[in-house]
């Protein structure tokens, strides 16, 4: 009995030395000539949030980065400025090259110098393309970098750097389908371009919609995780971490940065490494919206319309515009035309028929029956990807896929 008594006073004391051990040791493993782990540390009883929220970015911001680009295009410049305060972008203007500069942040997924950030991070304004893209890491090293893949619609991106000696470990996904309202939530990232900087909130709501424009075209972001985390400009792309270094979401946007305080999006973990992993599969530039797109705007036939392009039949669906390059340009379909079948079933209805090719895959094939100027014929249309940004004024014509 004496012998049992001592073993376990000997078990007790031996924890509570190793526990002493390990908050005193593991916590500054991450200092600054030391790599931080690549597992997240187990929660520790009787520590305070506030000490487990500086160990988990200890141990995580190592493998934050911050992104830079340089970015070539061109821009019209107006002639004369009388046109310009009148007329807008519709008044004569030239073409003059420009040479910009962009950043934002991301974080290391994997050791083989995959890194993932936001779509919009590396995607430039129309006409500009990336001619200098750099990582920069957290020990203010600066690598070259190229983009593997990108999806637009979901907003997320690979880009990666190859050979580098002193990668830090990639951050460890959490399972965001087990993520609790008011939980903390940590922003890490590059806001305004001061780098490594770190806010605090919590998780607020889920599957959040939020629509952004840029310029001419609208974005529709579904299924959102909601933070209080302040996120600000620069902070794109770059992790959203639980208490214990996990990565929750990927910073994404603020809802009217003009007004609102405290609400932050991120895209969710899981949907973070669905897309990421169909990515490094996957090279290239993506759409992500998974639906077939014929790129025509569709009308409901009236005796207006009727006469106007000289049609006398009965049913089919007005072609008002063909988006240059589409699939329906390449096809040979023109506006004026008449779609009087679709896959051998008759139409009367442009939200029928809308319906009907948005209910289709990319790569998939529609037989079209076409009244022509008077002539009748067969067209094959192979759909396209239907694009993740559409024109406002397309939104405003209903145009159809």
């Amino acid at each position: 009995m004496p012998t049992l008594v001592i073993g376990l006073v000997g078990a007790v004391i031996g924890s509570f030395v190793m526990m002493l051990y390990a908050s005193t040791h593991f916590a500054n493993v991450a200092g600054p000539n030391n790599t931080p782990p690549a597992v997240s540390a187990a929660p520790i009883s009787g520590v305070s949030d506030q000490d487990r929220i500086v160990s988990a970015v200890k141990r995580t911001k190592a493998s934050v980065v911050a992104i830079t680009e340089e970015v070539n295009g061109q821009q019209v410049v107006p002639v004369d400025p009388f046109f310009q305060q009148f007329f807008g972008n519709q008044g004569p203007g030239m073409v003059q090259p420009y040479r910009g500069r962009a950043s934002g942040s991301g974080f290391v997924f994997d050791s083989e110098g995959d890194i993932v950030t936001n779509a919009h991070v590396i995607t430039p304004p129309a006409g500009g393309k990336i001619s200098k893209l750099t990582v920069v890491f957290a020990n203010n090293d600066r690598v070259p970098a190229h983009v593997v893949a990108a999806n637009i619609g979901s907003d997320l991106a690979v880009i990666k750097v190859d050979n580098y000696k002193k990668l830090p470990p990639p951050l460890q996904l959490a399972d965001s389908d087990k993520l609790e309202q008011g939980q903390w939530a940590i922003a890490i990232g590059e806001p305004l371009e001061l780098q490594q900087t770190v806010t605090v909130g919590v998780v607020s709501a889920f599957d959040r919609e939020e629509q952004v424009q840029e310029q001419n075209s609208v974005y529709d972001f579904k299924g959102l995780l909601q933070t209080s985390a302040p996120i600000n400009p620069g902070n794109s792309g770059g992790p959203l971490i639980d208490i214990d270094g996990q990565v929750i979401g990927v910073n994404q946007l603020t809802a009217q940065p003009a007004s609102a305080q405290g609400i932050g999006f991120a895209i969710p973990s899981n949907a973070v490494h669905r897309v990421v992993a169909d990515l490094i599969k996957n090279p290239g530039i993506h759409q992500g919206t998974e639906m077939g797109f014929m790129g025509v705007g569709l009308a409901t036939l009236t005796s207006g319309l009727k006469n106007q392009i000289g049609y006398t039949g009965s049913g089919g669906v007005a072609v008002y515009q063909v988006v240059p390059g589409s699939a329906a340009d390449k096809a040979g379909l023109q506006p004026g035309d008449v779609i009087l079948q679709a896959d051998g079933k008759d139409y009367s209805s442009s939200d029928t028929l809308r319906n009907y090719i948005g209910s289709k895959k990319p790569g998939d094939t529609i037989r079209l029956n076409v009244w022509s100027q008077g002539v009748k014929k067969f067209v094959a249309v192979t759909l396209q990807e239907r694009p993740a940004a559409q024109q406002v004024q397309q939104q405003q014509q209903q145009q159809g896929p």
